[in-house]
């Protein structure tokens, strides 16, 4: 009688991972969309215009999530410096992600992105003493060397613009580092809705020096595009992590790079050279052997766990 149910559980895993891909690859087709409509915003209008709008309609989204889920968003755990840690990184990646999307290559912006998770590793290490072996600061190293030959600082075809994508990493790997010390009592919804809330909150701020024009009614509709798509993107991830085992569904994030790059090339001509595909390349690359080799590691210290 075991075995039948064990086989039933693993199909059902099985099953369930899938969905998960499929889902997370929708996700990074929906990201990528709303890039598209936030390049597209940002280049017609106020960075804080476009922070606020980024933030004030996708707070709702997880105030109502984390209200069917029976909590509330207006409680004290909103204060706590982990909370607050995260919220700052939450701004911090927003203003200049949207800086960037204004001023580069949709596809630069992309690529750079994913050096993310080497960013966090390495944050990791430094900041919270966690144990990095001599392989992961390898990755880290090819990783950033990847993002080195994407913006090509002191090269030909160099852009200091390309610069705020590496505020953005740093505002990222700030937000999720900080994550971790969120008590387990907080929902994802929550945390969520916090740091969108600081968001439209920084964009408010923003406005109130001067930085707000009345949109006409074809950049109505571009807020409009980046709003559903990234809500729905928002919404989607969540889903994903849930539906498939995270070790699984995780590295699929990377797909975010091929939309991109497919949107820049027919939405807006972009014409990535060999030096900026050789510099994605080894940031995935770097990042995906990473991921294996902390999954390695994670499976290492149960089975000692496990055996102890």
């Amino acid at each position: 009688m075991a075995r039948p149910r064990l086989a039933a559980r693993d199909a059902a895993g099985a099953a369930g991972n899938l969905r998960g891909i499929g889902l997370m690859l929708a996700v990074m087709a929906l990201f990528s969309v709303e890039d598209m409509f936030l390049k597209w915003a940002a280049e017609g209008l106020p960075v804080g215009m476009v922070v606020f709008i980024a933030g004030a309609f996708g707070a709702p989204v997880f105030a109502l999530m984390a209200r069917m889920e029976g909590r509330r968003v207006l409680t004290r755990a909103a204060l706590q410096p982990a909370v607050l840690a995260r919220n700052a990184g939450e701004m911090i990646a927003t203003i200049a992600y949207i800086h960037a999307l204004a001023a580069v290559d949709l596809s630069t912006v992309s690529a750079v992105l994913q050096a993310t998770p080497l960013a966090v590793t390495l944050g990791a290490a430094l900041f919270l003493r966690e144990k990095v072996g001599w392989r992961r600061w390898s990755a880290i190293a090819v990783g950033f060397a990847g993002v080195l030959l994407v913006i090509r600082p002191g090269m030909e075809g160099f852009r200091p613009e390309a610069l705020w994508v590496l505020i953005s990493v740093a505002g990222l790997a700030l937000r999720d580092l900080a994550a971790r010390a969120i008590p387990g009592d907080c929902s994802t919804a929550q945390v969520s809705c916090w740091g969108l809330l600081s968001v439209a909150l920084l964009g408010a701020m923003m406005m109130s020096q001067g930085g707000a024009v009345r949109p006409d009614a074809t950049q109505v509709a571009i807020l409009f595009g980046a709003v559903v798509f990234g809500t729905a993107g928002y919404w989607a991830v969540v889903a994903a992590t849930r539906m498939g085992e995270v070790a699984v569904v995780s590295p699929f994030r990377y797909a975010r790079l091929v939309f991109s790059m497919a949107i820049g090339s027919l939405v807006f001509g972009e014409r990535p050279d060999a030096l900026m595909l050789v510099g994605a390349a080894l940031v995935i690359g770097s990042g995906l052997y990473a991921f294996a080799r902390e999954r390695a590691r994670k499976r290492a210290l149960s089975m000692q766990g496990a055996s102890g």
